[in-house]
């Protein structure tokens, strides 16, 4: 199943705080981004429960996955700060069903260094806005309950409610975990 294109856009925010200017871009992917792409993921896989693979992905692996969401038409986004890929996002079809074809999952990840300055902000609301204009109706977000407060929160503040739990469905670091389910509805129901 292939989605329909959404308009690229890349746009620049710049944020002044007194006498600093701060530049941050939000721009479709590219290959060339896929090692940092991997390098923040890795950080996730093996230092927390963000995510609930054991082993972080090898560069055949990143360009398979990020090949199978551009072929769908699906936006696969990075966030650059100060010249730095800072973050990524994008969505994967919720489920293979044809039924589904209109609700996807979206994944984000932020450099260490990144959060709290409106990166994964700015990420989520291009990615929304990239989903709408694909016709995408539905937006599931699968997070961690132990440990992920932020993802809660930025999802929540993009409009987000809770529309499930799902207890004791992960093993990592010798603990039991559940995961939030959270969705947001792009379109008239």
């Amino acid at each position: 199943m292939r989605w329909p294109s959404a308009p690229k856009s890349t746009y620049t925010i710049v944020v002044t705080n007194s006498s600093i200017v701060q530049s941050r871009v939000v721009r479709d992917a590219v290959t060339t981004d896929l090692a940092a792409i991997a390098e923040i993921y890795a950080h996730y896989v093996t230092g927390s429960v963000a995510t609930f693979e054991l082993e972080a992905p090898d560069a055949e692996e990143w360009q398979r996955r990020f090949t199978s969401v551009t072929t769908a038409g699906l936006p696969f986004l990075v966030a650059e700060h100060e010249g730095a890929v800072a973050g990524y996002a994008y969505c994967t079809p919720w489920k293979t069903r044809p039924a589904y074809r209109q609700t996807v999952e979206d994944s984000i990840y932020l450099a260490p260094w990144a959060h709290g300055r409106g990166i994964g902000g700015a990420l989520l609301d291009e990615l929304l806005a990239r989903c709408a204009a694909a016709d995408i109706r539905e937006v599931i977000a699968v997070v961690a309950d132990s440990g992920e407060e932020a993802s809660l929160a930025l999802h929540g503040k993009r409009g987000f409610t809770e529309a499930g739990r799902l207890r004791r469905v992960g093993h990592k670091h010798g603990k039991w975990l559940d995961t939030v389910l959270l969705q947001r509805s792009l379109g008239p129901l």
